[in-house]
């Protein structure tokens, strides 16, 4: 019997594997599931290795076969159509998100608003829900919307009044778009850089600066992975 994080891995990779006909960088990995390092990467791969689930292969990179799934993932979508969370977290149930009556759409939590600007307060409404095409829930984690405000992103096609949805996180590659909380107060959505010891929140807008914070000021609650707007 698998542990959750071992089964979600696992399910993981046989999506990508599907999605993009490789394997998936350790890097996708720990993003992913939402890990802070890749040392718990290879803890679990080693794991699944040794009881016969993944086949490490040999001189390629980013080599990995699925040999089998687990009987629960046995005919279920893979996680580019469906996430499970490492947490335990399902877009079909439980934590206010459910399928519509239809079956085309899932309800994830609506946070709020987000500012794409100057930062505002967000994540202050965990009552109301947003419906998103059940196609945008990909990947393993959970899942959350906010209304964006403001227009430093629009270069990047990110505009006021848009609904965006994020996996939740604790981190992210250089040059992904996320939402970040500065100093556990304010959150603001930017591109993130990293710096050496700094992080840079980066704006698509030309009128707007970069900001620059120290390692302990900023902390990342997930990363864009879809856009709703209304016309």
């Amino acid at each position: 019997m698998l542990t959750q994080r071992q089964h979600d891995l696992l399910v993981y990779i046989n999506g990508y594997i599907s999605d993009h006909g490789i394997s998936p960088s350790y890097d996708d990995m720990r993003a992913g599931l939402g890990l802070r390092s890749k040392s718990g990467i290879h803890r679990l791969i080693s794991a699944l290795v040794e009881r016969g689930f993944l086949r490490r292969m040999k001189n390629r990179a980013r080599a990995l076969e699925v040999l089998k799934l687990p009987d629960s993932a046995q005919g279920r979508p893979s996680p580019g159509s469906l996430a499970v969370a490492a947490s335990g977290y399902d877009p079909f149930a439980g934590s206010g998100a459910r399928e519509s009556p239809s079956g085309e759409a899932i309800s994830v939590p609506l946070l709020g608003r987000i500012a794409a600007g100057t930062p505002i307060t967000a994540l202050s409404d965990y009552t109301t829900t947003a419906e998103v095409p059940r196609t945008m829930i990909s990947g393993v984690g959970h899942h959350f919307a906010l209304q964006v405000e403001g227009d430093s992103m629009q270069d990047a096609g990110i505009f006021d009044g848009d609904l965006a949805l994020f996996r939740q996180c604790e981190d992210a590659e250089n040059g992904t778009i996320v939402i970040a909380l500065i100093e556990r107060e304010e959150a603001t959505l930017k591109r993130l850089r990293k710096r050496g010891d700094q992080i840079a929140l980066e704006p698509a807008n030309q009128h707007y600066e970069t900001r620059i914070y120290g390692p302990d000021q900023v902390d990342v609650q997930g990363r864009l992975v879809g856009l709703l707007r209304m016309y």
